[in-house]
């Protein structure tokens, strides 16, 4: 299968810009039977893969549940963060952990770190482009049933004209996140250009050097989908 880049570019040239089949395939290097492929698909979710029973580390299981837990609480004010305990408590509590308090403090000191320095080199540039916008989570009070509670919502912001769109949801996970994405298209009537995903955790799987990003399994297929690139 063809990079993530790869199929992005060759159905921008065909079913944005109209060229042939034969010419992207020509300056792509790339087998034209490949390209009408890509070019022409419908459905982009990745087959489920069947998973290998193997011993791992006690930590292993459950490091993509604290990774999110992290990526949340750098988004929230200190004092609504979880301490390295409390999330030892809620892997012991939900997931039926096994491992030490030890372990899991060891864990979250060491992430935390590699999450800041991580959110550093992801910075964004200040220049911006038309149609290019940005979509993050945050969280703030709200009053709902007469009671003042804190709840995530999705913003998709427009840095160029410094426009921005608010959903508020009862979770920040990559439901709410996908949902919250195809309302914003809606209510807009199309689809940007170009969409940066801040470092959150329900679109971005990890970020490489010079801050490039890797989506998130569920992230790709629908970017492809709707054809906006990141």
């Amino acid at each position: 299968m063809l990079q993530v880049t790869d199929i992005q570019y060759i159905r921008q040239e065909v079913n944005i810009k109209g060229c042939s089949y034969a010419d992207v395939a020509r300056r792509t290097n790339k087998d034209y039977r490949t390209v009408k492929k890509y070019a022409d698909m419908e459905e982009f979710q990745p087959k489920e893969k069947i998973k290998k029973s193997q011993p791992a580390p006690v930590m292993d299981p459950v490091k993509d549940i604290v990774d999110q837990w992290l990526r949340e609480d750098m988004k929230k004010k200190k004092k609504y963060r979880r301490t390295a305990k409390r999330i030892w408590q809620l892997l012991v509590e939900k997931e039926n952990f096994k491992g030490s308090d030890r372990t899991v403090r060891a864990y979250v000191s060491k992430r935390r770190k590699e999450l800041l320095d991580e959110s550093e080199e992801a910075a964004l540039p200040l220049e911006s482009k038309p149609g290019d916008a940005q979509v993050d989570f945050g969280e703030a009070p709200f009053k709902y049933m007469s009671r003042v509670i804190d709840f995530p919502y999705l913003v998709m912001s427009f840095p160029y004209s410094n426009a921005a769109y608010v959903q508020v949801f009862e979770s920040q996970n990559q439901d709410c996140f996908l949902e919250g994405l195809k309302y914003f298209f809606h209510h807009i009537g199309g689809v940007p250009r170009r969409i940066r995903f801040d470092n959150l955790a329900p679109a971005v799987k990890k970020i490489l050097t010079h801050g490039e990003q890797v989506l998130t399994e569920g992230i790709q297929p629908f970017a492809l989908h709707y054809g906006f690139i990141y």
